[in-house]
């Protein structure tokens, strides 16, 4: 027998529930977990598209989390509500602009017009996060 990286699952994730993907698109804010290059993580709230079981995720290129995931792709993403937990892993990929249509419209509808690729400062650029799930820990059910 091979031993096998923990973090890496034998077999490809399932695809998210209908019920998961109703609640993933009424869902405004997510808490997306990036690991420091010290190793501790950091934390940090999040709007999101969940589209084809990927998280994306739009952000200042500059922002603390791209440059962990420059270092460190491997994230974690959980909804707000600890009644019913969300979690899912994956690694983080980014983009720069142009984004996919598709999705700066998904960011649209779901955040009333807002236009995800539209920078916050001046001098600075966004960038989208895809992460593809990995694996999801928890789809609603508290352990």
């Amino acid at each position: 027998m091979t031993p096998t990286d923990p973090a890496t699952p034998a077999d490809p994730p399932s695809p998210a529930t209908p019920p998961l993907r109703d609640r993933l698109a009424e869902e405004r804010h997510a808490w997306l977990c990036t690991v420091r290059p010290d190793g501790s993580p950091h934390v940090t709230p999040v709007w999101f598209v969940f589209r084809d079981d990927t998280w994306w995720i739009g952000t200042d290129g500059g922002s603390v989390k791209v440059r962990n995931i420059e270092k460190s792709p491997r994230v974690s993403l959980t909804l707000e509500d600890g009644r019913f937990p969300v979690v899912a892993e994956g690694e983080a990929v980014p983009h720069s602009a142009p984004f996919p249509e598709t999705v700066r419209a998904a960011f649209a509808a779901k955040y009333d017009g807002w236009d995800v690729s539209v920078p916050h400062r001046q001098d600075g650029d966004r960038i989208l996060l895809e992460v593809p799930v990995r694996r999801w820990l928890l789809t609603g059910t508290a352990q």
